[in-house]
């Protein structure tokens, strides 16, 4: 691989969601904490715990809070917050020890980097034949994830949920409340014009030219940053592609600054970052008990804290919400639990695409961080969607940008507990999702490219999503507003409870708006009752 093309893959491979990450750690979490002698241990009670700040965590607390319950909120992870020419996210181009969460993977890619333990943005959590991402900080995934804020239509919605999640309500009342929040809108012609998004108008361009529709992302971001970026008023991050692991700049709509403020600001929700936890489990009484390591920003613990609650918000995202519950299931901490936990994973179909071409000047800067993008979406059965997301900023013009593709799947794998490891482990069919990977997303990706250029498809040299669903799935495990049958008082609000894909889609706007109408109906029946 040369030079270009091995830089292009390793800044591009996280593009669907984020950007680069090149975890490398002397020790996990786990091992830190066994190591700890001395240090105190502290009892609380709440009345509601809310595990995770993303999507599901951010929203949880605000309207809970708004209907008067005081709310704690746990994330693992720091606050990153941003303004003009701040400098609070890393260089994707130049591996610190803010991407990396300290308990991530060893290894990603194959590719092993030592980077000094500290609470970064990202987790890798490697498995069977997939390695799949995640976020840690205030905010969650909205902090890294490029913004893509899509609704899928009602058929292709159905190929993937149950029916009585009805779709017509969600387009009327849910999908524009997350909008109205995320602030969502499209790139100003006067941005797409400029020379820095240069790559965006060759992708609508031969996109056109193959007789594939396109249209501009709805993006969580107010642009008059991008464009006060073009008028000089401060150093480029969107218009040059170096916000691919979070806009140092601000004007991004993300968690932290909307739904968290706003819960914040209602004196009723408590964010406790660097509180990891490590177990959960049902006390005789029937309460939660949540067994949480304060750390850090090294993940030194510094405190061991019991924190007792009647209600118990799992919103840690696919990943973790699955893990902890997986191994809370099977070493007996929560008895009874839904035979299918772990099970219902998905990928999303993630798909991530160099797309090289010599004869084509891309720019060595790329503004983004989305504006165009193909949703192929007139078989529901095989709905796939392409967009064109910004590489970072190189040195030169590689020839090179990045396409990032998703589409309607049933392919699924799942969590199982491993006692010799003491924790759940994810596994993957090999070459799961290639049924529409195969047959639609990479076809209508070469349609783009056309003849000249050349497609490296880095999911086929290491697969990866950064899109992980599934693991404690509506119908089967949760009923529809996330509820876990037989188990009172536990709840899973987050990508967990999604069935492993988002129809055609990324999943954050899906996400939220299914905790949005679960909210709803939480507050109307739980809140007094088992809240």
């Amino acid at each position: 691989m040369s030079e270009v093309k091995r830089r292009s893959f390793l800044v591009g491979a996280a593009v669907a969601g984020v950007a680069l990450a090149t975890p490398g750690v002397a020790q996990s979490a786990t091992g830190i904490a066994a190591r700890v002698t001395g240090v105190p241990v502290t009892r609380e009670q709440h009345r509601v715990v809310v595990v995770g700040s993303g999507f599901g965590g951010g929203i949880t607390a605000l309207r809970l809070a708004r209907a008067g319950v005081p709310v704690t909120v746990l994330e693992r992870g720091l606050r990153w917050p941003t303004g003009p020419n701040a400098n609070t996210f890393p260089d994707p181009t130049r591996p610190d020890k803010r991407m990396l969460w300290y308990g991530s993977a060893p290894e990603l890619f194959g590719r092993p980097v030592d980077l000094a333990p500290y609470a970064g943005l990202l987790e890798a959590v490697s498995g069977d034949n997939m390695t799949a991402l995640c976020a840690a900080g205030v905010g969650g995934g909205s902090l890294v994830y490029q913004g893509m804020t899509l609704e899928p239509t009602e058929a292709a919605f159905y190929t993937q949920f149950p029916h009585g999640l009805d779709w017509a309500e969600m387009h009327r009342v849910f999908y524009p409340r997350v909008a109205n929040m995320l602030q969502i809108e499209v790139a100003p012609d006067a941005l797409i014009d400029s020379p820095t998004y240069k790559a965006a108008r060759v992708f609508a361009r031969n996109a056109r030219r193959a007789g594939l529709p396109v249209s501009k992302i709805p993006m969580p971001i107010d642009w008059n940053y991008a464009l006060d970026e073009l008028r000089g008023k401060m150093k480029p991050s969107y218009t040059n592609g170096d916000g691919a692991l979070g806009v140092n700049n601000g004007g991004k709509h993300s968690v932290d600054v909307t739904y968290l403020r706003a819960a914040e600001a209602t004196g009723r929700v408590t964010v406790q970052t660097l509180h990891r936890v490590t177990d959960v489990e049902r006390a005789r009484d029937g309460r939660w008990t949540v067994h949480v390591d304060r750390t850090d920003a090294t993940g030194r613990v510094l405190e061991k804290k019991l924190l007792t609650t009647g209600a118990l918000v799992m919103a840690a995202g696919s990943l973790n919400t699955t893990k902890l519950l997986v191994r809370a299931s099977a070493t007996g901490q929560i008895p009874d639990m839904p035979r299918e936990l772990g099970s219902g994973w998905g990928t999303n179909a993630d798909r991530i695409y160099v797309w090289t071409d010599l004869q084509t000047d891309f720019g060595a800067a790329q503004g983004g961080p989305v504006v165009y993008g193909s949703l192929d979406w007139a078989e529901p059965a095989n709905a796939a969607t392409l967009i064109q997301a910004s590489i970072p900023p190189l040195s030169v013009d590689p020839h090179s940008t990045m396409l990032v593709g998703y589409g309607v799947s049933d392919a699924r794998g799942g969590f199982v507990y491993d006692r010799a490891v003491d924790e759940a482990r994810l596994h993957w069919p090999a070459n799961g999702d290639h049924v529409i990977q195969d047959g639609r997303i990479a076809p209508l990706a070469r349609k783009i490219v056309g003849n000249s250029g050349l497609l490296t498809d880095t999911n086929a040299i290491a697969p990866s999503t950064w899109h992980p669903l599934g693991g404690a799935c509506m119908g089967t495990v949760c009923d529809l507003e996330g509820r876990v049958h037989g188990q009172r008082g536990l709840y899973v609000i987050d990508g967990a409870l999604i069935p492993g894909n988002c129809a055609a889609c990324n999943p954050s706007m899906t996400i939220a708006a299914v905790a949005e109408r679960a909210l709803d109906r939480i507050v109307r029946s739980d809140v007094g009752q088992i809240i």
